[in-house]
């Protein structure tokens, strides 16, 4: 049949699967927009207040479920404006597709209204990009792009389409989309047999959980494995839920705001389990000095991340749900008591703690746990706040903390918030921003009340950018350079501007009947919540330290 190249947009969006995109319309992507509206019933369009809103919504919708997330933008600064959610997506390994639409081919390279090279411009941060010239190749393009974004390690994927490509017509022959492929071809058995072996051989074992598990959909094999090797078990800002973090083997988060438990096992093991972790900079601390008593065993899905920051001495290459299976069969129980037990010594010496009274971030976080059982889909921002929900809520199951880790995007959390209410409406969403953070996105409020979504969006507001501040308290001689939010901005009344419900806390009993009247509510609500400018995350590994180096608010007054 004859279509389009707008129509073959939309029919390939249908034939992915695509239920839900997220974008703003512009001149260059009009024909698409007009096949969409015609299309409306299947595929349903959130229209954020800003691109970047429309990029972080689909990198929501994409980590909450696993599939393929979809964004729109016209040319020019609509694309651009999607340039920081692509970065994001590809710094934590999104699965994500941003379709944008670019003057007409005769117009490319003459600097024309609206022109802009955003293929060139994306080329660092995706994991492939296309300019699409020629209708023939639409289609093909637009299937290619799924199948990219998803195949192996997952990332964002850009199709740029000039406005007559949408408009010039071609033959369309459907096809179905492609059932993905295991990438089992690379895990061998010497590899598998080698690693065997070294778990044997260990004494003190612990194993380091990435986001390469949650994406893998790994839990179930990762909790049989750890059980199997009976070591303890710790992981990433990007692994959590990977492993229930009310396991009695599970330590807490590792590396710069890790636990000292986490941090202290990890520096005394002798056998490092690498379970789909890149080793970032923030996990490691001073990288000469990490593990430095473990040989290290890693399993990853990209061949780029062995030896990249940390040298291993024996690696698997697949996929971490395949890799598991596959171990699990091999091992035979082992039985590590002692070494647990040492652990677990350490886990009651020093648990995480903060302040018995008034309101702080910490007390927020464990009263929302307590309010939604543990059970909602945890959205953050970047800074204080998101260590705090990091350390401070337990995450049972994948893919309910949803926040920007490789990238650190503060503005993230509010319409990735919106992308996750969209895929689960079902489940209470409930984002977690720092006053500072807040400001960068809170126009998307009105996406959400447009939307009638029941979010709840928590601002940590100390009147400062908080994790700024505790580096200039620690490490600049308290020179606050450019970092007091000190001004008459009210959340409370913006929220209600918006359509949104608005609450202030100031104290414990304030918040914990504010929490209680949003959980009932139908419509997004705001909770502005005062906390001291001063408060920490703690412990810290200080910059160029080991981690064992790791001190909290006592050290540092000892």
């Amino acid at each position: 049949m004859q279509l389009t190249g707008a129509q073959i947009v939309i029919e390939c969006l249908k034939e992915q699967g695509v239920n839900t995109v997220f974008g703003y319309p512009g001149g260059a992507i009009l024909n698409v927009y007009d096949e969409l509206y015609k299309h409306s019933s299947e595929i349903k369009h959130v229209l954020t207040s800003h691109e970047q809103g429309a990029s972080h919504a689909a990198d929501g919708y994409a980590r909450s479920t696993g599939r393929v997330g979809v964004c729109l933008a016209t040319s020019g600064p609509g694309a651009t404006n999607l340039v920081t959610g692509i970065a994001t997506a590809y710094m934590d390994s999104v699965p994500m597709v941003a379709i944008t639409c670019n003057v007409g081919v005769s117009l490319l390279g003459k600097d024309s209204f609206q022109e802009i090279d955003i293929a060139g411009i994306t080329t660092p941060i995706t994991k492939h990009n296309f300019i699409v010239k020629d209708i023939e190749k639409l289609a093909g393009t637009i299937r290619r792009a799924f199948r990219i974004a998803k195949k192996g390690r997952p990332g964002p994927v850009l199709v740029d389409i000039p406005k007559d490509v949408t408009s010039n017509q071609t033959e369309f022959y459907p096809m179905p989309s492609e059932p993905e492929k295991c990438c089992c071809e690379t895990i061998t058995e010497e590899a598998l047999e080698q690693a065997v072996q070294m778990i044997k051989r260990s004494k003190k074992p612990y194993v380091f959980v990435g986001g390469g598990a949650v994406i893998s959909e790994a839990s179930q094999e990762l909790l049989e494995f750890v059980e199997k090797v009976h070591t303890p078990v710790t992981d990433s800002l990007m692994g959590k839920g990977a492993f229930d973090g009310n396991h009695r083997l599970y330590t807490g988060m590792l590396g710069m705001h890790g636990t000292k438990t986490s941090n202290y096992g990890v520096s005394e093991c002798d056998l490092l389990i690498a379970v789909g972790v890149r080793f970032s900079d923030r996990v490691t601390g001073n990288a000469k000095k990490f593990a430095s008593n473990a040989k290290i065993l890693q399993f990853d899905i990209d061949p780029a991340e062995i030896n990249k920051n940390i040298v291993t001495d024996a690696h698997i290459i697949g996929d971490i749900k395949e890799i598991l299976k596959e171990l699990n069969e091999r091992i035979e129980p082992q039985d590590h008591a002692q070494w647990i037990q040492k652990i677990m010594e350490y886990k009651e010496k020093y648990p995480l703690k903060y302040q018995d009274t008034g309101l702080s971030g910490p007390y927020l976080i464990e009263e929302i746990y307590r309010q939604t059982k543990g059970d909602a889909i945890m959205v953050t921002e970047v800074g204080q706040h998101q260590m705090w929900a990091a350390q401070f809520y337990q995450y049972k199951k994948p893919r309910t903390l949803i926040t920007s880790g490789g990238l650190g995007t503060m503005g993230y959390g509010l319409g990735a918030a919106i992308g996750v209410q969209m895929a689960n409406p079902k489940k209470q969403v409930v984002n977690i921003a720092g006053d500072g953070c807040f400001r960068m996105n809170m126009n998307e409020i009105a996406t959400a009340v447009r939307q009638k979504l029941p979010l709840i969006q928590v601002v940590v507001n100390n009147h400062v950018l908080g994790m700024v501040r505790q580096w200039q308290t620690l490490f600049y001689e308290q020179h606050y350079s450019a970092t007091i939010l000190n001004d008459r901005v009210d959340f409370v009344k913006l929220a209600e501007a918006m359509g949104a419900t608005g609450y202030r806390a100031t104290t414990r009993e304030e918040f914990n009947e504010a929490f209680a009247n949003a959980l009932k509510s139908e419509m997004p609500v705001v909770i502005d919540c005062m906390i001291d400018s001063d408060d920490k995350v703690w412990p810290m590994v200080a910059p160029g330290a080991a981690i064992h180096e790791a001190f909290d608010e006592d050290d540092k007054k000892n």
